[in-house]
């Protein structure tokens, strides 16, 4: 645990970081624009080879990764938590704007912010899969896809919802909102593993 700590922990805080970086320039441009500029972040995690939970949560095959996994999430939310305090005092014209994304999602509540997590899980997985493979077209276009349909990512709602105001961010549904979220991005970044298990080989 010692090891993964120290090796996990701070790839997981710079992809959080490197996803922020997606959010605010989807926060500040917005439209078509924002969401495909929004790719640099994941392009970046990527690339680097850094520990993001979507990037992650797909790939689960012993059982000790399910520990990495939570080391994983609790980085990336402390990679938005540091983005989140600087772009708040930096930037606060992105308050607002984020502050109208933590609303829409209680609006929705948490069984909507589920499914919705559920379509960004799957495209992403599906993205990393083949920038694992050497094709980056698909994580490019991944990224606005997921965003234009308004599917949740669990790691950029955590930037977003930081840099919210504090008594905003401070209601209990918040937490019911998010959780729904992680674990609708866990889901569909399954999907396509889960599927395959149920369905019958053909015989040769």
């Amino acid at each position: 645990m010692k090891k993964m700590l120290c090796e996990t922990f701070p790839l997981a805080i710079l992809a959080g970081i490197c996803i922020s970086i997606g959010c605010v320039v989807n926060l500040r441009v917005g439209g078509v624009a924002g969401a495909v500029l929004f790719a640099f972040g994941l392009t970046t995690v990527v690339y680097y080879g850094l520990k993001l939970y979507t990037g992650t949560a797909g790939f689960i095959r012993k059982h000790g990764d399910w520990s990495m996994l939570c080391v994983v999430l609790l980085g990336n939310i402390v990679g938005c938590l540091m983005s989140a305090w600087m772009i708040g005092y930096a930037q606060p014209d992105c308050i607002e704007p984020a502050a109208n994304i933590l609303a829409g999602r209680l609006t929705k509540g948490p069984w909507a912010c589920f499914l919705l997590a559920i379509g960004c899980g799957f495209i992403m997985t599906t993205a990393v899969e083949f920038a694992r493979k050497g094709k980056m077209l698909p994580l490019i276009l991944g990224v606005p896809v997921f965003i234009l349909c308004g599917f949740a990512h669990s790691i950029a709602d955590a930037f977003y919802f930081l840099v919210s105001p504090s008594d905003q961010l401070l209601k209990l549904p918040v937490l019911g909102v998010y959780l729904s979220e992680v674990l609708g991005n866990f889901v569909g970044c399954n999907l396509y593993r889960w599927t395959l298990i149920f369905t019958p080989k053909e015989q040769s």
